[in-house]
């Protein structure tokens, strides 16, 4: 199985900062993309961001602009650098990553950061 591995999650005040990071480990062979979801109190998940392996990106409409992901793909490691956080940025991020062969899973999940935007 793939373990991931959150850190970075935290208290900001609106227009303030943080960056996430995820690495995986466990049953690492080929991953095709690793990203970022979020979840809010009741609202379902969503995607906040994502990069292949190739590095190719992918972001929510409403964070383009403000978030930036990036990869260590020596490290299994993804980074979310979060810029100009809004309130309604609060939620619980999860970091995702999909296997690219059948000798890993199609999807493994981390257990979550929160990330909380309050003045």
């Amino acid at each position: 199985q793939v373990q991931l591995v959150e850190s970075g999650g935290g208290l900001v005040q609106p227009g303030g900062s943080l960056r996430l990071s995820c690495a995986a480990s466990g049953s690492i062979f080929s991953i095709y993309a690793m990203g970022w979801y979020r979840q809010a109190p009741g609202k379902q998940r969503e995607l906040v961001a994502a990069i292949t392996s190739g590095g190719s990106t992918n972001y929510a409409d409403s964070v383009k602009g403000r978030f930036t992901i990036s990869r260590d793909n020596a490290k299994n490691t993804v980074y979310l650098q979060m810029n100009s956080l809004k309130p309604g940025d609060k939620a619980v991020n999860y970091c995702s990553v999909d296997g690219a062969e059948a000798t890993m899973p199609l999807r493994s999940w981390g257990q979550g950061t929160q990330v909380t935007v309050s003045s």
